[in-house]
């Protein structure tokens, strides 16, 4: 893959106040660490021989879901015009984890970051065809201004991470 789309995709996340964080799959479980809250829970990672710490609760009960601080998922992909990352949807319960905790870390490779909007509708047509039912796409933290002053975290995490693995 060309870097355009990881240098496109890192000025998208700047501009909606998402860090991005590239590392290696071999440097992964030491680039994550420092990025977890006390409370952490995640999802199993697709990413061969990438997985995460002990520190993360994978298998977690609806209240440690609930107080959770940082909630660690895989992004299936990317879009690299608007800095977004797409959670899809399954048993693991990828979609509470990335909404629930406060802050949000998204796993990437390299080789999911979308050019661009219409790329990503012929990628989520292929999801749904194939039985992938579902998906947030998720573009920086979660905000509202509904009723006047900007509120982070109203319907989601206040804080997001992008952890890029860029030999994926």
């Amino acid at each position: 893959m060309s870097a355009e789309p990881i240098t496109t995709f890192e000025s998208s996340l700047d501009e909606v106040g998402v860090e991005l964080v590239q590392t290696t799959s071999d440097q992964f479980e030491s680039t994550l660490i420092p990025l977890l809250n006390a409370r952490a829970v995640g999802t199993p990672l697709p990413f061969e021989n990438v997985s995460l710490p002990d520190a993360v609760e994978v298998d977690p009960t609806v209240q440690e879901l609930e107080t959770a601080e940082t909630g660690v998922t895989a992004a299936g992909y990317a879009i690299a015009d608007y800095g977004s990352v797409v959670i899809q949807g399954g048993p693991d319960g990828e979609e509470p984890v990335s909404l629930y905790a406060d802050e949000h870390v998204a796993v990437i490779a390299g080789s999911d970051i979308l050019p661009d909007m219409d790329t990503t509708f012929d990628r989520l047509a292929e999801d749904i065809r194939s039985g992938t039912g579902q998906a947030v796409i998720a573009t920086g933290p979660s905000a509202t201004a509904d009723m006047g002053a900007l509120v982070k975290g109203a319907h989601g995490p206040m804080d997001v991470t992008v952890v890029l693995l860029e030999d994926r």
